[in-house]
């Protein structure tokens, strides 16, 4: 829907939020496109032959969401960070599906950072173990993770990142900068240790 404002979204998702059932139905015409620009988006860099499509990867996350109980929705960017958490789990689950398959071969390739070169000119690296990797970072910088999560999974942008984390946009700068490094290193890490 063109005419989507996130004072809009933000409405409809706190009157889903309190048990509105009609704020479903008039949630999905405001978000389905940009999910489904998300879904497109992660999918472009995936290996030839990927049985997964956006439609289907849109509908799965959404089918999740609608699921999701007693939710205090604060905005927009907070209802993208949780569709970005959830698209996140089922690209992983389906690229182990995969890779159980074929018994490692093919596993998933995307990319992490579409907006520059990266510091050691990988563009793409699996996404399991970049699930790996966040799940570690997790444990000692949680808010990193989330912004890497929210950034990479959610298309989300600094300051709809920094409103849903109730910080400033330089701190999310920050955050994206420090969180990059510290993956590509243990990225670069794995591979090493695997060779």
């Amino acid at each position: 829907m063109s005419d989507e404002t996130p004072k809009d979204v933000t409405l409809i998702l706190q009157e889903w939020g309190k048990g509105d059932k009609s704020a479903y139905d008039r949630l999905m015409p405001f978000v389905y496109n940009e999910l489904r620009r998300l879904a497109r988006h992660y999918l472009q860099s995936e290996r030839l032959g990927h049985t997964l499509q956006p439609t289907a990867l849109v509908h799965e996350a959404y089918l999740r969401l609608i699921d999701q109980r007693q939710v205090n929705w604060q905005n927009r960017a907070h209802f993208y960070g949780v569709a970005a958490q959830l698209m996140r789990r089922i690209l992983v689950d389906h690229a182990r599906a995969h890779s159980a398959e074929k018994r490692g071969g093919g596993l998933a390739n995307v990319e992490l950072d579409e907006a520059g070169p990266l510091p050691q000119q990988q563009k793409t690296i699996d996404l399991i173990a970049l699930d790996e990797a966040l799940e570690r970072l997790t444990k000692f910088d949680e808010r990193k993770s989330r912004v890497v999560e929210m950034r990479f999974f959610g298309g989300l942008g600094e300051a709809e990142i920094a409103e849903c984390l109730q910080v400033s946009t330089k701190t999310v700068i920050r955050d994206w900068q420090m969180a990059k490094l510290w993956l590509y290193s243990e990225l670069a890490r794995k591979t090493t240790d695997e060779s």
